[in-house]
This record gives C-alpha cells, sequence and structure tokens, in this order.
C-alpha cells in the first residue's frame, strides 16, 4: 500500500460500502466514492468526494478512477424490480472491471456471495459467479470476499426479523428451519476487505462469522436477545413467501423473494471452514437489543430515496 494513494469505494454512503471507507479513513487513506447517490447526505462530510457511475461512459469511468490504487466494489441490487433488475449490475461491474483495468488499478476488493455457480437456477448466485469469472479474467490483483448474510446498525434482515418478532403474533419458518446460516457483522466484513486491500496475492475467501445457525436457531436467538419470544411454526415455503409478500405490500417493500427462500433452504448462505470475523451474532444481538428491530428496514425506500443518509434502524 503506497502512501497517499487514494482508495475508491462504490456505494460508500449506503451499507457495507459506508464501513469500509470508514476504515479506510481511521487508516489515513484518501476515499473517493462512486455511487448512483452522489447527492445523498455524506456521513463523512468533505473527507469522501462522490462522484457518479459513467457506466454509459467507460472512457470517464476510466478517468475517474485515474490514480486509485484499490478499488472496493459493493455495488449490487438484491432482487429484480420493475425499477432495477440484477442484470444491470452485472453488465455494469464488468464496465467497472474494464475501466479498472484501463485506468492502472492495482487491486480490486470484490464483495459476492457465499456459494455462487453459473450452474445455478437462481440468478443471484448466477451472477454472482459470472462476475467472479470476469473479475479474474481482466488481469488486476483481486480479493474476492464471499459473506452470506450481514449484520450491524443499518441492517435489513437480522433488524427485519426483529421487527417481525417484536409486532406479529407468530413467526413463520420455511419449513423445518434446520438449513443454516452463517452471519458475519458488517465491520467485520469491512476489516476483511481492508486487510485484503493492502495486499496483492489473488485469493477468494469466505467471508463469514464465528457463529453457524440452523435458520430456526437464528429467529431464536434474537427473540432471546429482544425478549419477544413468540411461537414458531413450520409453514410450506409458497405460503411463507405468500404472507411475505402480502406484508411486503403493506409496507411498500420486497420482504423476501422465492430466490432468496430457495437459496436459504438450499443452504446456500452456509459454508464449511473457519471464521474470518470476529464478532458473535448472540453478543451483538444482546448488546443493541433496545433497538434492533425498533422500526421496518424498508429497502425500496433506501434506494428511491436517493437524498437522505442511511440510519441506524
Amino acid at each position: 500500500m503506497s502512501e497517499n494513494a487514494v482508495d475508491a469505494v462504490t456505494g460508500a454512503f449506503g451499507y457495507s460500502g459506508q464501513s469500509i471507507a470508514r476504515q479506510l479513513l481511521d487508516r489515513g487513506r484518501t476515499v473517493v466514492t462512486l455511487t448512483n447517490s452522489p447527492h445523498r447526505a455524506n456521513p463523512f462530510g468533505d473527507r469522501v468526494r462522490a462522484m457518479p457511475f459513467h457506466f454509459d461512459a467507460p472512457d470517464a469511468l476510466a478517468d475517474q478512477l485515474r490514480g486509485v490504487e484499490t478499488l472496493y466494489n459493493t455495488y449490487w441490487v438484491r432482487f429484480n424490480h420493475r425499477s432495477f433488475q440484477q442484470a444491470d449490475p452485472v453488465q455494469n461491474t464488468r464496465v467497472l472491471f474494464e475501466a479498472a483495468r484501463r485506468a492502472g488499478v492495482q487491486r480490486i476488493v470484490h464483495i459476492s456471495i457465499t456459494n455462487p455457480s453459473e450452474d445455478s437456477p437462481l440468478p443471484y448466485f448466477r451472477n454472482k459467479a459470472i462476475l467472479e469469472k470476469a473479475l479474474i479474467a481482466s488481469g488486476v490483483s483481486y480479493a474476492i470476499l464471499r459473506p452470506a448474510v450481514l449484520f450491524g446498525e443499518a441492517d435489513v434482515l437480522v433488524n427485519n426479523i426483529a421487527w417481525m418478532l417484536r409486532h406479529l403474533p407468530v413467526f413463520g419458518i420455511f419449513g423445518d428451519g434446520r438449513y443454516r446460516v452463517r452471519p458475519i457483522h458488517v465491520d467485520d466484513l469491512a476489516s476483511l476487505a481492508v486487510e485484503q486491500g493492502r495486499l496483492r496475492d489473488n485469493v477468494t475467501l469466505n467471508a463469514v462469522g464465528p457463529d453457524r445457525f440452523t435458520y430456526r436457531e437464528l429467529v431464536r436467538t434474537i427473540a432471546r436477545a429482544i425478549g419477544h419470544g413468540r411461537p414458531m411454526v413450520s409453514v410450506p415455503p409458497w405460503f411463507g413467501w405468500t404472507a411475505a409478500w402480502m406484508l411486503g405490500r403493506w409496507m411498500g417493500d420486497v420482504v423476501v423473494t422465492r430466490d432468496e427462500i430457495t437459496g436459504l433452504m438450499s443452504n446456500l448462505l452456509d459454508v464449511d471452514g473457519s471464521p474470518t470475523g470476529v464478532t458473535s451474532l448472540i453478543d451483538w444481538a444482546q448488546q443493541h437489543a433496545d433497538q434492533l428491530g425498533r422500526h421496518y428496514a424498508n429497502e425500496l425506500v433506501r434506494r428511491k430515496n436517493r437524498q437522505s443518509a442511511y440510519r441506524p434502524n
């Protein structure tokens, strides 16, 4: 890592990107961000300069990246929607990788997903595999990090499980709930990303914390932490999705998709191996019990509102 070099973080005003940017600043790095929300409230003030993505102008995008030593890429969308499609970030990220290569970026740290596969019937996991392959083919030094589920302040999944436990009389579990999840704290993911940004060996790492829950255990852990135990009822996946769709209509959001349920129940959010994060969700949930799930985290509102800063839930 060179002294006084510039690092670029995609989405530094968002969730994982914000944590990465903060840790880079704490280490004395100069940080810029590429973002679709250049007018969103900047949590870093004048310490992070915002630049809009120029996916439709690759030369301009390459110019923006000149002088950048390490690019940290968190850019993605969780699901298809009438306002956005997962095919868009696939194409756009290819453009980003090529622009980084042309600009002389020395290292790309890319956030992927556990168990990606080009043969997967699930677009999320298939497209993540396609992008990993594109990054490897770019010739730029890389670190690919594969988290399963993130938690921390301003997260969606864990917070909204807590919100449902606080507000619903029962909690539906898709099937038997024995499929596993390995969550990692967002700051642990950021620490891993920043550490890998300093290096030059090409690596692919699972980004997982010390806990390995079944889904039923995960819900029980959150319920115990916030003191809102609810009867947990096993339901067919189609019924669970229908109930989630109805809740989403009420909240103006997408709570969960059919593909996410399939991926979860297929153990795609579980991997073997030692943890790369240190923060236990059990301890974190207990420490944040008063705030966890107090407010619903609406992902669609965040995507539509390009002005307001992300805030703790």
